[in-house]
């Protein structure tokens, strides 16, 4: 009996000591949630800046890229490396190939943020070459990515390789952790050009480009793009610890179960070796008793 109580008692322990690694890492997860939650939220103010430089350069600009049928395509797929985020991968990546198989144009370059969703890539899209780039840790390094990105597409770009660009990624949604996103990110088509021409100045007067509009048209689109970039990125970080932290907080519901019963099953153990000890004393007590008669 006693042995049976020792194990117990070690596998309560054992589950107590894991019960704390799930507060801590979702405690960790839910921090991370509010400090990318915030990222997105301070691309606002940004994005309007952006938008209203544009809207100033796109009246004097002339007509924007045309999109043809056909054209060779690349894509950026943001994925996750870390464990513990269920199918956050897979889903991004059927939504990415599912999407690229119905576009007329050939997949020649792919852009992977993950070891893991590359591989996936790799299988599922195998005439086109998979670049990978490591998943930031944190807001900081979210900003050299995307300068690395942004240069990887330029070069591709300019060599001819691909034209258009759209980019994957989970975005955390109510009621669910997450959900697949898609948008074209290249080129800026006159549907584009159109609806952001017409966004009206906030003062009275409008300014104007001095030295003409096309370097600072440039400037405009690259924050543009880097905006596009950074915000579905920091969404979906935030998507991989919201999966995380609902996978914490069911392990912990589960663990919370497991030392009830393991607390239930040790008290009666218990209570059964003090009955077994006490029938030993009144047996005993017994036997000598009838001896001393």
């Amino acid at each position: 009996m006693s042995g049976d109580l020792q194990s117990l008692q070690h596998r309560i322990d054992g589950a107590a000591d894991l019960e704390g690694v799930v507060r801590a890492m979702k405690a960790l997860a839910a921090s991370s949630i509010g400090q990318y939650e915030k990222a997105v939220a301070s691309l606002n103010d940004y994005y309007r800046t952006v938008e209203l430089g544009l809207s100033v350069c796109l009246r004097e600009a002339g007509p924007a890229e045309k999109v043809k049928a056909g054209q060779p395509i690349g894509a950026v797929v943001f994925g996750s490396d870390q464990g513990l985020v269920g199918r956050f991968n897979e889903v991004v990546v059927d939504l990415a190939t599912e999407t690229l198989r119905k576009h007329p144009g050939p997949v020649r370059r792919l852009w992977a943020v993950g070891e893991r969703v590359g591989s996936l890539l790799t299988d599922a899209v195998a005439a086109a070459p998979v670049d990978l780039f490591p998943v930031p840790v944190s807001i900081g390094g979210i900003t050299p990515l995307v300068g690395r990105i942004l240069i990887a597409i330029g070069s591709a770009r300019d060599k001819g390789e691909v034209m258009n660009v759209h980019v994957f990624h989970n975005r955390p949604r109510s009621g669910a952790i997450y959900a697949p996103v898609h948008r074209r990110l290249l080129p800026l088509d006159s549907v584009w050009q159109t609806r952001v021409a017409k966004i009206a100045w906030p003062g009275k007067s409008r300014p104007e480009v001095i030295g003409g509009s096309r370097a600072a048209l440039q400037g405009f689109i690259r924050g543009y793009l880097f905006m596009l970039l950074f915000q579905a990125c920091a969404e979906s970080l935030n998507s991989e610890n919201a999966s995380r932290l609902a996978a914490m907080q069911r392990a912990e519901k589960n663990i919370k179960d497991i030392l009830e019963d393991l607390n239930r099953k040790f008290h009666r153990a218990r209570q059964a070796s003090i009955d077994e000890e006490l029938f030993d004393v009144v047996s005993g007590f017994e036997a000598l008793a009838r001896k001393t008669r």
